[in-house]
Formats: C-alpha cells, sequence, structure tokens
C-alpha cells in the first residue's frame, strides 16, 4: 500500500509505517482510513504472526493534523461525532487485533500518536528520540477516546496525572512510570526480534489469550472466573494443545503407553 500508509510483510512479520513524515505522521481521517485498510489486511493474512506499527522520518505521530484541528472549528456536532467515531475505531481495531503488535516508537508520540502506541501490545521507545505526551488540555480539548488506553496501561492516579498535566514527558520517564516497555537503540529490529521470539507459542492459545484478557479485565471477579472456566475447558480440546502437550510430555519422559 503506498502513500500515507506503507505495508510490508518480512518473515512473517507484518509492518506498517505511518507515511507523511512532512506532518509528522499526523492522525488526519485519510491516513486513518488507510491505517485500518493496511491493518485489516495483515490481520487476516494467515502469513503474518504478528504486527509491527512505526513512523516514517522524526516522529512516530505527533496526534491530530495541525489543517485538519482547523477544520473541526467549523463542523457541526453530527460531523463531530462521525469524526470521533473514526478514531475510535482507529484504536479499538487496533486494541482488538488478534495477533501480537509491537509499537516501534521512533520518535514524538503525542495525544492520538500516543494512543496509537498504547493500542499496542508492546511499546518500545528509541532511546533519545521517543517522547511521550497528551497535550489535550493544553489547548482546551478532552483526551476522551484515547482515557481507556491510557486507564489499561497505567493506574488510574497516574493516568489522571498525565492527562490533566499536559506535559511531554522523556522515554526514560515514561518507563518509569509503565508507559513504555523498553528503550532502545534500534526499535524496528528489537521489535522484529521480540515477535519472532514470541512466534514459537502457539497462535491460537495467543489468539484466545487477548480475546480472554479483553474479555475478564472489566467483569467483576465470579463472572470472570465463571468465563475463564469454560475458556480453560474449550483450550484442553484445541489441536494446539494436543500437540503441545504431547511435545511437552515426550520432552520430560513421559508417554500414554
Amino acid at each position: 500500500m503506498n502513500g500515507l500508509i506503507l505495508t510490508e510483510i518480512k518473515d512473517c512479520i507484518g509492518f506498517i509505517k505511518l507515511n507523511n513524515p512532512e506532518k509528522r505522521n499526523a492522525l488526519s481521517p485519510g491516513l486513518i482510513k488507510d491505517f485500518l485498510s493496511a491493518l485489516k489486511e495483515l490481520e487476516t493474512n494467515e502469513e503474518v504472526f504478528g504486527i509491527i506499527i512505526t513512523g516514517e522520518g522524526k516522529a512516530f505521530s505527533a496526534g491530530a493534523d495541525l489543517s485538519y484541528l482547523k477544520n473541526l472549528q467549523s463542523n457541526s456536532l453530527i460531523e463531530n461525532e462521525k469524526d470521533s467515531s473514526l478514531i475510535a475505531e482507529l484504536f479499538i481495531s487496533l486494541y482488538e487485533c488478534n495477533k501480537p503488535t509491537v509499537a516501534a516508537v521512533n520518535g514524538p508520540a503525542i495525544a492520538g500518536g500516543c494512543g496509537l502506541a498504547l493500542a499496542c501490545d508492546y511499546i518500545i521507545a528509541k532511546k533519545d528520540e521517543a517522547k511521550f505526551g497528551f497535550t489535550e488540555v493544553k489547548i482546551g480539548f478532552v483526551p476522551a477516546i484515547i482515557s481507556f488506553l491510557v486507564l489499561k496501561r497505567l493506574t488510574e492516579a497516574k493516568a489522571r496525572q498525565l492527562l490533566i498535566n499536559g506535559t511531554i514527558i522523556s522515554a526514560e520517564d515514561a518507563k518509569s512510570i509503565g508507559l513504555v516497555d523498553f528503550i532502545e537503540d534500534d526499535v524496528l529490529d528489537f521489535s522484529f526480534n521480540l515477535i519472532n521470539d514470541l512466534s514459537s507459542n502457539s497462535r491460537t492459545s495467543i489468539s484466545e489469550t487477548k480475546k480472554l484478557i479483553r474479555a475478564v479485565s472489566g467483569m467483576p471477579y465470579k463472572n470472570a472466573i465463571e468465563y475463564a472456566k469454560t475458556v480453560n475447558a474449550l483450550s484442553r480440546t484445541s489441536q494446539d494443545f494436543n500437540n503441545g502437550l504431547n511435545s511437552f510430555l515426550i520432552k520430560h519422559g513421559e508417554t500414554n503407553e
């Protein structure tokens, strides 16, 4: 796919690159639509095990495009609701992706750009280059849609401080509060190796585990246990489980004989 989004598949790992460096990979409606199309293509491709998200140029994504923000002033409520739905679809689609996802944050990830990273399973920050923050309150905006992703990563207290502060923090500070998982010089190489290591695990198990976590995280604990019991029982009937268990037993000198 050419234009605002570039995609590539390398050794069963899919890459999605935001490709508007002149505007610091801002999240315009056109870029979001192209991103969603690329994500769906890679998620449904059986060859692809995991997906890496990154940005072209010096930024991961600086949030909303300035000219786009200016247009919002003349939008009707209905137009703004439609636009909000597109942004929500971006974050939800990535968050609900059942393949491993890694944000290779090569530069600033601000506002919606930070939300894009938070929707991934792992966040890898480029040393001395990556920055993070939610600057919405600086312009009288509310970081509403991305708030659920921040609360998935941080405690309520830390999320509240980060969102009402509006300050941009370094990769080191982001890692200290749990916003970032790893800080590396080469984020793409590290991300590639990370997914490659995960590829020794069962695809089915990873997919079902991600579904399980999304489901039980919002449930009362008793409901979560009942749901988990069903998932546990069903997982025992899968071919991946039978193959994996047999291999484990053989490795440890146990057989069915």
